[in-house]
Parts: C-alpha cells; sequence; structure tokens
C-alpha cells in the first residue's frame, strides 16, 4: 500500500503560500506509518512549532493498473475519504530552501490522519466534491474539487507512469486554500457534503 499525495492542486492554495503554478502534478509520498485511523488523536511532534493542516480528498485504488490511458481513467477509483495532510511548514521551508527532499515535513509519524471511506457517487462524478474542515467549531477551509489543477483522472494517469497502482493505494489529492497551524487542544473535523467524517483531537 502506497500513500501518493499531490501538492499544489487549488490555484488558491498555490497562491497563498506565494508558489508557482505547476504544469504537471507535484507528487510526493509519505510511509504506512504516516497513517492515523479511526479519529485517534494527533500528538503534536517536538521537532517542530509550525505544524499546519490541510484537508483534502482521498481516492483509494480499486484495481491495479501501469500507464492507464484517460478513458479507463475513471474505473480505478470507487471510493473516496476525508484526510489531513499534516506539514511540518518551518521543516518544509529548511528544506526547499536546501533543495533538499520534504520526506521529514511531510511523511513523520501520524501527519496522515484520513476518515472511512464512502462510495464515490455519479452525482459526485458529474458535478464534483464540496468538502470543509472546521478547527475548534471555525470553518477554516471550504474546498470543491471542480477548483482542482488536475482532476482525479489526470491524477491517475499521470501518477500511473511512474509508480504501478496497486489496490488499496491512497491518493491525496490536493489541499484548497486556508491552511493554516494546529496547536495542542485543537479540534479538526472534516466533511465531505456536509456528512462529518473525520475528527482529530491535537494533542
Amino acid at each position: 500500500m502506497k500513500i501518493i499525495c499531490i501538492g499544489r492542486n487549488y490555484l488558491k492554495h498555490v497562491l497563498e503560500l506565494g508558489n508557482k503554478v505547476p504544469s504537471e502534478p507535484l507528487m510526493f509520498m509519505k510511509p504506512a506509518s504516516a497513517l492515523l485511523v479511526n479519529n485517534k488523536a494527533f500528538y503534536h511532534p517536538e521537532f517542530s512549532d509550525n505544524i499546519h493542516y490541510e484537508a483534502e480528498i482521498v481516492l483509494k485504488v480499486c484495481k491495479n493498473g501501469r500507464h492507464v490511458q484517460p478513458e479507463f481513467a475513471a474505473s480505478y477509483y470507487q471510493e473516496i475519504a476525508l484526510g489531513i495532510d499534516f506539514t511540518a511548514r518551518d521543516l518544509q521551508e529548511r528544506c526547499k530552501a536546501k533543495g533538499h527532499p520534504w520526506e521529514i515535513a511531510k511523511g513523520f509519524d501520524g501527519s496522515a490522519p484520513i476518515s472511512r471511506f464512502i462510495p464515490l457517487t455519479d452525482e459526485m462524478r458529474r458535478e464534483g466534491i464540496g468538502f470543509s474542515l472546521r478547527k475548534n467549531d471555525v470553518l477554516v477551509q471550504d474546498g470543491h474539487t471542480s477548483d482542482l489543477i488536475f482532476d482525479f483522472d489526470t491524477l491517475i494517469c499521470h501518477i500511473s507512469k511512474y509508480f504501478k497502482l496497486q489496490v488499496g493505494d491512497m491518493i491525496y489529492t490536493g489541499t484548497p486554500a486556508g491552511v493554516g497551524p494546529v496547536a495542542i487542544g485543537d479540534i479538526l473535523v472534516g466533511s465531505i457534503e456536509g456528512e462529518e467524517l473525520l475528527s482529530c483531537h491535537i494533542k
């Protein structure tokens, strides 16, 4: 099982961080130890003073494939979840300044909370998916997949050029604008189409 993540996939988020708009999907990966399931608490690591939440729609790969062609891409995912890509922003900035990989800023233990998966409906495929994140009952992120720079099918095709897709792989598809820091005591609640699916207590 792989956890494949896409960075800079919503224009407003790209702009809020002062990054360049990518010409192709920006990929990175997290290890399995990053997963945080069943609404378990996230323990703020001592190595960072600036952990940011990033709420995302997550795809679960449902069949194996390489070099997937566009006309078949939609058949590779049938379920979605609400995930958070926790990012040690201070470490990330230091890594970027040195030209180093981001793994220590993105792939640390517990950095990928995820809800249960729900079926992806035909309406969601046609109309897109609304999702949100609340911090301490205040709305901080309100996204819609119609605003993706690279849509789900494009991601499937692009990723499968480089990595064989396997059943159970998870794809974090990118975060909209509104990312920000968490502190001990915060409670994050994530929803898809108004249904609360994820709760994460920061300890």
